[in-house]
């Protein structure tokens, strides 16, 4: 490979990290969202009525020298009939910004009907964040002098939402992060300080029985935060069996994605995501991103209302 045209690549693949947040989300993205709804909706802690530990792993763009990765790990287990308790733990890194969340997740059970129940969740705990403002010196970007102004100490956090399920269909609501912190962005072609909004998040799905042992699952992901446009995932899959799952997803900032999940035993899950971004600045320099999700099941016994 010419080695300028190497380094022009590079440079191209830089800017797109220090300035994607133009055009894209703040928060991490999850191919895998159906099962990993714990992260942005507290109200999804116990709904299931088993507790769960779940591992998700998600590196963006790979062979990218500092692009994004998000580490999760988060726990669930229902309490009684009506309560439901969580905790995650989340790691994210992109380029110079590095953070880590702790939230404990608070859920309670309204029974709608026979066969559909609300949850309303609350999440609270915090995150505490850090920046590397010499790597920005090293590969030779500016950078402004309210950057070290920033309070890299704990930021205190606190969400809510709403779940709606039934066996066939799911309606999620959820602010993850009610409140504002500070952050770098990018300002009349320079790296600065800025404000992290709220995300507001909105998913349902819905299980068609295609045959006794096929389901069609539909479902989708919006995404909106103010100044950034809004942000939709569409995915198709299938599942065959109750163990073999199947699926591709279209994500509106553009990506497109194929997920695979597997039902190994009755107390462990599976699943992968191999996600391609449909820019030719970013396609043509990495290797697409991927997500790993392992997740361990613990039946409970359920008990009478």
């Amino acid at each position: 490979m010419n080695t300028m045209n190497f380094y022009k690549n590079i440079l191209k693949i830089v800017a797109i990290l220090l300035f994607g947040s133009l055009y894209a989300q703040q928060e991490p993205n999850y191919s895998l969202y159906r099962y990993t709804m714990n992260v942005i909706n507290p109200a999804y802690a116990g709904a299931d009525g088993n507790t769960s530990l779940t591992s998700n792993i998600r590196s963006q763009w790979a062979t990218v020298q500092d692009a994004p990765e998000t580490q999760s790990f988060f726990y669930t287990q229902p309490i009684g009939n009506k309560i439901g308790i969580g905790l995650s733990i989340v790691s994210d890194q992109v380029f110079i910004e590095s953070q880590t969340s702790f939230n404990i997740d608070f859920s309670y059970r309204l029974q709608v009907s026979e066969a559909t129940n609300l949850f309303l969740g609350l999440k609270a705990g915090g995150s505490s964040y850090d920046i590397d403002r010499n790597n920005l010196a090293n590969i030779g970007l500016p950078s402004d002098p309210a950057l070290s102004n920033i309070d890299t100490g704990f930021r205190p956090n606190f969400g809510a939402g709403a779940y709606l399920m039934h066996d066939k269909y799911f309606l999620s609501l959820s602010v993850p992060h009610i409140l504002s912190s500070e952050r770098i962005d990018k300002s009349e072609g320079r790296v600065t300080q800025a404000t992290q909004e709220a995300h507001v998040y909105l998913s349902g799905g819905y299980n068609f029985d295609l045959s006794t042992n096929t389901e069609f699952r539909p479902s989708t992901m919006v995404r909106y935060v103010s100044g950034s446009p809004i942000s939709l995932d569409l995915t198709a899959a299938f599942r065959f069996y109750n163990r073999f799952e199947i699926g591709a997803s279209y994500r509106t900032d553009e990506a497109i994605s194929g997920l695979l999940m597997l039902n190994v035993a009755d107390w462990m899950d599976v699943g992968y995501a191999y996600e391609s971004s449909t820019r030719d600045e970013i396609s043509n320099n990495s290797n697409g991103t991927h997500e790993v999700l392992v997740r361990f099941n613990f039946k409970n016994k359920k008990t009478d209302d």
